[in-house]
Parts: structure tokens; sequence; C-alpha cells
């Protein structure tokens, strides 16, 4: 099954450069606390990026991994900014800001590329994964005095995580490695230089740092490999994850036992979010200066814990399921805060740009009246009003959800290469069909040819989708009004479909709502949505649904969901216009 996908941006180095002066001249005016605490984490996101962009910018050029002066600039503001984090987080004094300066001074002296591809990193954006819990775990190593570490970092979140880890040991700033290869088998290239620089001390010990292990671990394994190739004892090798549990079932068994072996400490978030830190309090007190104290526990809605706190049930008949099925793994982090000024949802937004982001997303929506009221932004959560009492109503009256895509539609533009291209989509569809329901289903996707891609291609107006349009997404509240539900940020989501035209999502509520042609070529017209694009999104969207839920996992209410979208692509496919190229409409 085809489902995730990577997205990154295109910067220019000395734009970032320059708004990391600006901004750190900024935080630096602001008085101890949360807020600042928080810019500086923001910083320190956005320089490791650019290092990321950097040194993958340099491995693309010589088809290797090397030591050169742009890698260790770029890397030098990274250390500074992450000394900056950590003694914020411990309530010690400030580094002289002269020191950033010379950095961002000495980085932007060399002969740096126009632009570079910047890769999102998926744990601050999307997992509530916070550089901070490598500061304390890497603490927690033991002690390798006198030898040196050598701290490694895999591209690309692990060039930021690395660098924190670096100045929790007090060592060198690490080198940073781009794992390289089919995900289940990564291999790394490293030049003779840089070879020579890593094993130079025969005593030394190794401290790899990445986000995971996921599948199959291969990255964290890669690095070992080569470490171990090259006459590194295993015992000398450990490992900072984001997590304490072991690699997937696609991890190797050489992987696996080395992994079960090996030193590797892991400070989660809840075991850092409900206690103070230096200036920074515990969770529950984030939005104090807002919302007011807490007058009750802070309650954790995670992994769809949400349900039980929100009575929800399943209002569509076709899906036999109690509740509203979930991709736990997929799920945000949220809680539930109740305060005198009443109860709240605290949700994971992401660090940095990206939570500013969506908070400006969130407050558009609710100005227009389509969704609950946000307050305020704390360090990577987003303070939204939850509604006590509200139900997923059993439908959503077309004129609603019309006037709630042209909203979209009107209001967030996107950048052309910010999701799937109609090619992808396609191909998606191929392998997704095929897997679920045999390769003859797919017969009638062959009418969607190249020319006729690029020619809908031409059309396409990529807005930030909301992507989500099942049942239990809205909620009727106890006042009669219709709300739309987590729609900040699913066209961010770690999966291949991004921002796409506002067709998209007129197609999953065709899907979702089994809307007639008729009902379904009026919301066409109301959205100004282009039907022929329409038409071919209608067996890409069921395709990558049951794609989605086959990887949720199997209990009933996902597998209902596979099904349901099933026989939603059979339905299409039978009628034979979703596989029209030429339809006049879905």
């Amino acid at each position: 099954m085809l489902v995730y996908g990577d997205h990154d941006r295109v910067e220019d180095p000395r734009v970032v450069v320059t708004r990391i002066a600006t901004t750190h001249r900024t935080a630096a005016a602001k008085p101890d606390g949360l807020d600042r605490h928080a810019m500086l984490v923001s910083l320190f996101i956005e320089a490791a990026e650019l290092a990321q962009g950097l040194a993958d910018a340099e491995f693309a050029a010589v088809g290797e991994d090397d030591c050169t002066p742009c890698r260790d600039a770029a890397m030098a503001v990274v250390m500074e900014l992450a000394r900056a984090v950590a003694q914020s987080w411990r309530g010690a004094a400030q580094p002289a800001a002269s020191t950033l300066a010379a950095g961002l001074e000495t980085l932007s002296a060399q002969p740096l590329p126009e632009t570079v591809r910047v890769r999102r990193p998926e744990g601050y954006a999307l997992y509530g994964l916070y550089p901070e819990t490598y500061l304390e775990a890497a603490a927690r190593l033991p002690p390798n005095s006198p030898a040196p570490v050598i701290v490694i970092g895999l591209r690309s979140i692990g060039t930021g995580l690395a660098a924190m880890a670096a100045v929790a040991l007090n060592a060198a700033p690490p080198v940073t490695l781009r794992p390289i290869g089919h995900p289940f088998h990564r291999a790394v290239r490293v030049s003779a230089r840089l070879r020579t620089a890593l094993l130079a001390d025969a005593d030394a010990s190794y401290v790899i740092v990445d986000e995971g292990p996921g599948l199959s671990g291969s990255s964290f394994g890669a690095v070992a490999d080569w470490l171990e190739a090259a006459g590194v004892p295993s015992r000398r090798i450990a490992f900072l994850p984001s997590h304490k549990g072991d690699p997937g079932p696609c991890s190797s068994d050489r992987h696996r036992r080395r992994w079960a072996e090996a030193v590797r400490p892991a400070v989660g978030f809840d075991e850092l979010a409900h206690a103070a830190h230096g200036p920074v309090p515990p969770l529950v007190r984030w939005f104090e200066d807002t919302l007011g104290p807490a007058v009750a526990p802070l309650r954790d809605l995670s992994g769809g814990a949400w349900r039980t706190a929100s009575a929800v049930v399943a209002a569509d008949a076709d899906v036999a399921v109690d509740w509203p099925p979930v991709h736990a793994q997929q799920e945000r982090r949220k809680f539930l805060l109740r305060t005198a000024s009443g109860p709240w949802l605290l949700k994971f937004a992401g660090l940095g740009r990206e939570g500013d982001d969506k908070l400006d997303r969130a407050r558009a929506l609710h100005q227009a009246g389509f969704t609950t009221e946000p307050m305020a932004l704390r360090h990577g959560f987003l303070a939204e009003r939850w509604l006590d009492g509200a139900q997923p109503p059993s439908t959503v009256p077309p004129e609603r959800l019309a006037d709630y895509l042209l909203f979209r539609a009107q209001r967030f533009p996107a950048d052309r290469d910010t999701g799937a291209s109609l090619p992808d989509l396609l191909a998606m569809a191929r392998v997704n069909i095929g897997e679920a329901l045999g390769t003859a289903a797919t017969a009638s996707l062959d009418r969607w040819t190249p020319d006729i891609l690029r020619e809908l291609d031409a059309g396409v107006r990529r807005v930030f989708t909301d992507n989500r349009l099942h049942i239990w997404e809205w909620l009727r509240t106890t006042d009669g009004r219709v709300l739309k539900t987590d729609a900040l940020d699913h066209a961010g989501a770690h999966d291949l479909i991004g921002c796409q035209d506002i067709a998209w999502d007129v197609a999953g509520a065709i899907v979702e709502f089994g809307l007639p042609a008729a009902e379904a070529d009026r919301l066409c017209s109301a959205v100004a949505a282009s039907k022929r694009l329409v038409a071919f999104y209608l067996p890409c969207y069921p395709a990558f649904q049951i794609g989605y839920w086959s990887f949720a996992s199997s209990d009933a209410g996902t597998v209902s969901m596979r099904r349901f979208h099933e026989k939603a692509w059979k339905r299409q496919a039978d009628r034979g216009e979703c596989s029209s190229p030429h339809a006049g409409t879905p």
C-alpha cells in the first residue's frame, strides 16, 4: 500500500540567516519564561533545517557525505542555538548574543547556494517530539571520559537532535549523515576525509542520534554497520532514539540483536511535560495567563481517548463500529484542560513556524464560523474551546459543506509543489486498489493517460485542503451549529496527499457522504470545482483511504473503514463515472 510521503520546501539560505538573526534579537529581549524558550526552540529548529538543506545539497553534488567549511559553519550556528535552548531549559544565563551573530556572519561568508531543499522534520511538526527530550536522554548516557564521544546525527531531524545531544555531552559538534537506499536496507556513503576524521581516535565512543526507530530501524543500523565494519566494537556504539521500543517487523535479525544489547536511553514527552524545568512550567500551566488555572487534573485524550470524553458514536450505518475508528500512531497529542473559564482542548500543532501557521488558519476558520474558538499557542500546543455535549450530526447540510469548502478554496492557497502530483496519485491508486481488490480492478484507471493528466494538471489550483471529510469530523453543538473539527493540518500530514485542488475535498465529500449524482453536481458548482478533476480524484480518494485504514490497525473499526471505501470504489467503478477522463459530472 502507498500511503506515506514526506513534505519539503525550498529556501534561500541567506534569507533564512537574516530571519534567524532578526528573530533572535526579539527573543533575547523577552523575559525568562515559556514564550522566550519556545522562540529559542523555533530558531534552533530553523537553523537545523538549514544545516540539513546545505548538507544534502553538498551530498547531492558529490554523492557522499564529507566535512566541509560550509557544513561546519552551519553546524556551529545550530550548536549555539542548542546551547541557548539547553540553558533556557535549565534556567541558566543565556550565552552571549554576539557568539551567534558571529556564527551567522561566518555562515553568510560561505559560498552558499541560491536555494536549498529543506525537509520538514516530521517529529517536530506532527508527533510531539521535543528536542529537550534528547538533552535529557543524552545526559543519561554512561560517561566515557577521558576518551572522546563522537555524535552522529541522521538527516533530516537528527541534524538538530544530534546537536542537542552534543551539548548535553559537552562533545564536539556532531557529524551528520544521510542514509540512502531502500527504506528497509539503508546505507551510508562517507568520504575518505570524513572517514579519517570519524575514526581518528581508536578509543572513541559513538552516539547515533535520530527519530525512531520505525518499521525497520535501518537508518540507525546502517551507521552502526559502517562503524563496526571500520573496526569499532559494538560496545562503544550507543543510540539516542525517540522511544524505548524495538525496531518494527521489517528490521533485520542483526539489527534487532544489536538494538537489544545496546545502550539507548530515551525520554518521552510525558516525562518532561508534566514537570517544571527552569522557567518552563508543566503543561497544565502553559495557558494560565489566558485561560486561568486548572480546576481539574489534565486529561490525556491521545490515541483515540477523546472518544470516551466526547461520547461520539458512529453515524453511518454502513460502518458497523461503536466509536469512530482511529489511527492511533498518526494522532496528534491532545489533552483536556478544565479551568474556571470552561473546558479546553490542548492539541499539539507543531513546533516552530508549523504551529504559527496553524494558529493563523484556526483563527480564520473560526472567524468565518466554521470551527471552534482558538485561544492561544504555547510551545507547540494550540488551545481550542472544547464543546461539551456536541455530537456528530447524522449528515451535514449541503449548503454548509459547500460554504466550508469554498472558503478553504478562496482563503488558503498553497504552492504548486506542496502535494502529490496527479501521476503520483494515479500510481498510488493502482497499487492500493490492486493490492486490495486485485490487479483486474485497476483496468479502468488506464483511461487516465499521461496526456490527459497533463491537461488536467494545467487547471490544478492547490489549496490547504481539509483531507478529512468523514462524518465524525463534524459536530452539531447544543445550540444547533454544525462545526468542522480537526480542520487545520491534514494537508500537511505524514502522507503523500498534501495540498490538492479543492476538487479533492469535493471527491472526499461525495465518497464519505454517499452523495447522489445530482447533489454531487450541485456541490461541484457551488465550490467552483472542476468536474473533470473531481472525476479523476474520485478513484484516488478511496484508494488512499483503503491504504490508510489498512495501515491503521486490525480492530473492527478500521477494518470496517477499509471495507466501506472498497465498496465506495466499486460503486463508482460500476457506474463508470470515476474512470471516465471526459466525464462531465462526477
